[in-house]
């Protein structure tokens, strides 16, 4: 088993070469979309293992561990991994319907993409996280380039500027952290920060890497690239990121938090602090926006918030408080890839269709287009945290492990979680007003439609959400073993540093 954890990077990366060559578009969209999809269904099948027989490690090339290049699958990396992948596979698809895909390219990017999602996932390591980020984000700029008009590559230019200044300030923290500690490996790291001290070398510059992944996540105060530059690419772009880059960073925060950090209690109000903060503005900021993706970019700037806020009311003496707010925030994660993604492309489907995302262009489609507006109606229940979808089974989570302590977080936290809920939801509701009521749209033929194929898509993930809230027990089940493996700090280190001669004497 564990030898195999290397081909959910190899494979997409080696199957992305063979699909730029495919002579045919139905072939190189086949396998932009059977390729995640099977990614997906492999994260599932891993996850369903190591739940059963405990997290499974890699070194590439076995040399041992703490030298080799490690993988290390757990119920917690597997369950992201596989929800992502299935979102990315869902992308694909309306991207084919869409015609996002005509680039011979696209596909053989999205793939690129899919590679680097696969190893940041996988890897214990801090420097090949970094080097699989950059694996994952060149593909992205290039998707940005091939379905790009002036104006989106305009854009574009801001996104890759941020990221590559982000990237350069997460190589000197990891490198830093080399100096100071003598090595990378996330297992060699842990409790790092908790016996270091806050003045500590070693702190200072896990300090710098996590900042970085703070705003590769979105958070304020460097949330402003994401909502400038997400909208600007085309939906199915858009959609791909939503599942990607922002929650690559938020898994890699979970994981240096609990394991290198030791759920440290000094950092609690620090992070109630930024994420009570990054609630409300991005709930409250999407009001002021023009078009329909512009307001869903601040639902993702207002949800990063929601699943970090739990790492403030997790603590080493607590295991079951932690257990219970880890998983809540793991849960609001999948919740969210799924919900902003059914959002983002049900609004490209809208997009594509009458050539315009703007809101003050587009009403009265509720009469016309009955099958989209029940999608974005669900959608935008569900990321409110209305019943009966995905969202308030999340919600209800984090207010329950937030007001488990009983203390000023919990109060803070849960006042901070109420007020940007009802943000999003007078966002929302402006969004269906301006597109969904109102007078019929003039000057656009009577026969003009959204088309069944392009809604789909946006109807799967829909579906998803409301299997979530029906299946509360199974997907709970899910997220409290991911949270179980992300706590189980020793399993990991052995995982990780044994993993090598595990799989060699045959344990694996």
């Amino acid at each position: 088993m564990s030898s195999l954890l290397p081909l959910f990077a190899a494979l997409p990366l080696i199957l992305s070469a063979v699909t730029a060559i495919l002579p045919k578009l139905w072939m190189r969209a086949t396998m932009g979309i059977a390729v995640p999809a099977l990614s997906s269904l492999a994260a599932f099948w891993v996850m369903f293992y190591v739940t059963d027989n405990g997290p499974v490690g890699h070194g590439v090339g076995a040399f041992p561990g703490g030298i080799s290049i490690p993988f290390l699958a757990d119920t917690f990396s597997m369950l992201m991994l596989g929800v992502a992948a299935a979102v990315v596979a869902i992308g694909n698809w309306f991207a084919h319907v869409a015609g996002e895909n005509t680039s011979r390219f696209f596909p053989s990017l999205t793939l690129m993409m899919l590679a680097g999602m696969s190893g940041a996932f996988l890897t214990a390591d801090l420097f090949n996280f970094f080097v699989f980020m950059e694996v994952m984000l060149l593909p992205s700029y290039g998707l940005i380039a091939v379905t790009g008009t002036w104006h989106r590559l305009a854009a574009g230019r801001n996104f890759v500027l941020v990221n590559l200044l982000t990237s350069t300030v997460l190589l000197i923290g990891v490198a830093l952290i080399y100096g100071s500690a003598g090595n990378v490996n996330i297992a060699m790291l842990a409790d790092m920060a908790s016996e270091g001290g806050p003045g500590g070398t070693g702190v200072v510059a896990l300090g710098i890497v996590i900042i970085a992944l703070c705003v590769k996540a979105g958070l304020v105060p460097a949330h402003t690239w994401l909502p400038r530059t997400y909208p600007s690419t085309s939906p199915a772009v858009m959609a791909l990121f939503s599942a990607v880059h922002t929650k690559v960073a938020v898994y890699m925060l979970f994981r240096i938090y609990v394991v290198i950090v030791g759920m440290n209690p000094s950092w609690h109000w620090p992070i109630i602090i930024i994420m009570a903060i990054s609630m409300l503005v991005g709930a409250f900021a999407g009001l002021a926006e023009n078009t329909m993706r512009e307001v869903l970019a601040y639902q993702m700037v207002t949800g990063m918030p929601f699943i970090l806020i739990v790492l403030a009311f997790t603590d080493a003496n607590d295991g079951q408080g932690a257990k219970a707010a880890l998983a809540a925030g793991i849960f609001y994660a999948i919740h969210h890839m799924v919900t902003v993604g059914a959002l983002i492309l049900g609004s490209g489907a809208v997009e594509e269709t009458y050539g315009t995302g703007t809101l003050s262009r587009l009403s009265g489609l509720a009469r016309r287009d009955q099958t989209v507006a029940w999608v974005m109606a669900a959608m935008s229940f569900s990321i409110v945290g209305f019943p009966p979808f995905s969202g308030v089974w999340g919600k209800v989570g984090i207010v329950f492990a937030s007001a488990a302590t009983g203390d000023a977080r919990s109060i803070v936290a849960i006042t901070a979680i109420i007020v940007a809920s009802l943000g999003s939801l007078l966002a929302m509701i402006r969004l269906w007003r301006a597109v969904f009521w109102g007078r019929p749209m003039q000057g656009v033929d009577d026969s003009v439609r959204v088309p069944g194929a392009l809604v789909a898509p946006s109807a799967m993930l829909a579906i998803v959400s409301v299997a979530m809230f029906v299946a509360v027990g199974a997907v709970t089940w899910a997220t409290t073993g991911a949270a179980d493996a992300l706590l189980n700090i020793d399993g990991y280190r052995e995982a990780t540093l044994g993993g090598v001669e595990n799989a060699i004497g045959g344990i694996y």
